[in-house]
């Protein structure tokens, strides 16, 4: 599964073949260093405001598409029926 960045990155470029450097807080979650990321194979480097801002968006769709997922089977739609109708 591709990090919440390289989600960022790829939405940006679906092309974009580089590796993001991760290391580990205290609480041993995952932490991506976007400040040292190489990029390979002739890719064009894309600046960290606009991966962070893609990161933001993207995480706002997710957000409205879980809400929109509940508010359907709140009304009463099966887990199946969501699926079909929105494909999530």
């Amino acid at each position: 599964m591709a990090s919440r960045y390289m989600k960022a990155i790829l939405s940006l470029n679906s092309n974009a073949k580089c590796s993001i450097p991760v290391s580990f807080d205290d609480d041993n979650n995952t932490v991506e260093d976007i400040d040292n990321i190489t990029w390979e194979n002739e890719t064009t480097p894309i600046s960290k405001s606009d991966i962070m801002a893609e990161a933001t968006r993207l995480d706002s769709v997710s957000s409205a598409a879980d809400t929109g997922k509940q508010k359907l089977i709140d009304l009463g739609l099966t887990e199946e029926e969501v699926k079909a109708l929105i494909g999530i």
